[in-house]
């Protein structure tokens, strides 16, 4: 296949991938690889949000996961309780390096792990007595927690425990937030339902329940960004430099204050659109206020991004926001001078969630990298809608790729670099493929924002050009075994 392959030709390659699964999986999984059109036409759009196929290895998660593995959990003076078995809560604990200011255990509690730690007699008997008991000893044990949220695991769905009336009950006795969420991890499509049902669980118990005096025409909020390996603290750099302020990130390093007092700011900034839309169009219709989606991701997104957002604002924001980015310019300058002639040509694959496979893409073209293939595990239509013209003409665009299809395509299409999830990590090394973890960063990070751009360049570079691979034989160079 050429560099460039022309949608007939990715989309051969799609039928030769294809051949490999039965008749009724293969039509079943063809409606989700495509090759890309970038004005998006119907005949190359890729199928969504869609059950995956029984049977078949996914690398999708769960509601669970996306209520508290990404919404919820990163809030950081709120106990979150995995309310089921001790397993859920216990994989969740790892969190998703999701930085926060405070004093674990004191005001800060996203790292730690809390749990009904369901037994057999719970599952017969329920749940809610353990979970009112649970509440009353947070309260006491950690007074500085200034709110509680039950994260539903699998069997309260189950055997009914009734977790909004505990809620109210608690919420009374220990003067705190309890906020129930019902995201059992059997309910939907993938964890994309979870994000949702987190977002209704915010905007019913705690969505504008506060309110303060102190507010300014130039109050924004950061929705959709969970401070992964500081990435949220980049993106309030640089709308602090163009003179904005910013009154609520919504979830990393937030507080329970910043949720309840959003709906003050004058415009909403999304980063995860998937995540957090929701959330943005509550706002948008109760109380007015305007939502704008942005990328920090590469210089180039900067600053589009940037000139984007201050045309929202008057002439103070404008020039503030031109002047930062010339000071951002030679340092950008740098980075790509340093970087561009060990990269430049390099060609990636993606598969991470979601906005990733989209939002990446042009800090790989500012450092000479090419997108051969990128795809969602738990994407809807308007996330691909935003991806299509982001990607040249004919380019592999997969959903909810199954494991082996991501495998195949690298035997197929050959790439430098490989970006998904902790999952698929240790399979693309032993295929002497190089990787890099795009869900938290592979402990790096930030890879948003001006500083983020160089330390992304910097992995990219380590990962791509280490000296080890000299060591290994990727399974299609010939005289390795296959």
């Amino acid at each position: 296949m050429s560099i460039s392959p022309t949608r007939a030709e990715t989309q051969e390659l799609i039928e030769n991938l294809l051949d490999a699964y039965p008749p009724r999986a293969r039509k079943a999984r063809a409606r989700h690889v495509k090759p890309n059109d970038p004005e998006g036409s119907s005949a190359c759009a890729v199928k969504s949000n869609i059950k995956s196929r029984p049977g078949v290895m996914t690398v999708r998660g769960c509601a669970y996961a996306g209520s508290k593995g990404v919404v919820w959990g990163p809030v950081k003076d709120m106990v979150h309780i995995s309310h089921g078995p001790v397993g859920c809560g216990q994989y969740s604990w790892g969190t998703r390096r999701n930085y926060a200011n405070g004093e674990m255990g004191l005001d800060t509690f996203g790292a730690m792990h809390f749990t009904s730690d369901f037994a057999e007699r719970d599952i017969v008997f329920g749940g809610d007595k353990k979970l009112a008991k649970i509440c009353e000893e947070i309260k006491v044990l950690f007074p500085l927690a200034r709110g509680i949220s039950i994260q539903s695991e699998c069997p309260i769905g189950l055997i009914g425990d009734d977790i909004d009336a505990v809620a109210r009950s608690s919420g009374a006795s220990t003067g705190l937030p309890v906020i129930p969420v019902r995201c059992e991890g059997f309910r939907g499509v993938s964890q994309s339902l979870g994000h949702h049902i987190a977002n209704d669980s915010m905007r019913d118990w705690v969505l504008g329940t506060r309110d303060t005096t102190e507010q300014t025409p130039y109050d924004v909020s950061i929705i959709g960004d969970y401070n992964i390996g500081g990435d949220g603290w980049a993106s309030r750099r640089i709308l602090e430099d163009m003179g904005l302020r910013v009154i609520a990130q919504w979830t990393g390093d937030s507080t329970i204050n910043e949720l309840a007092t959003v709906h003050l700011a004058k415009v909403n900034l999304i980063h995860c659109f998937r995540s957090m839309n929701y959330i943005c169009r509550t706002l948008e219709e109760r109380y007015g206020t305007p939502w704008k989606e942005f990328n920090f991701f590469g210089p180039t997104k900067i600053v589009e991004s940037m000139r984007a957002i201050a045309a929202l604002f008057d002439d103070h924001i404008k020039e503030r926001t031109e002047a930062a980015i010339a000071a951002y310019q030679p340092y950008f300058d740098e980075i790509r001078s340093r970087f561009q002639p060990r990269l430049t040509g390099k060609r990636v694959m993606l598969a991470v969630g979601g906005l990733r496979p989209r939002h990446t893409i042009g800090a790989y073209e500012d450092l000479g990298m090419e997108i051969i293939g990128t795809g969602y595990e738990f994407a809807h239509s308007d996330d691909y809608d935003r991806t299509y013209p982001e990607l040249k003409d004919g380019v592999v665009v997969y959903d909810d790729p199954t494991a082996w299809e991501l495998e195949e395509l690298t035997r197929r299409l050959r790439p430098d670099l490989m970006g998904a999830g902790v999952k698929e990590k240790y399979v693309f090394h032993k295929m002497g493929v190089p990787f890099r973890q795009m869900h938290s960063w592979d402990y790096s990070g930030p890879y948003h924002g001006v500083e983020g751009f160089g330390v992304f360049a910097r992995d990219m570079d380590i990962a791509i050009n280490s000296p080890t691979w000299n060591l290994f034989q990727a399974p299609w160079t010939k005289g390795a075994d296959q």
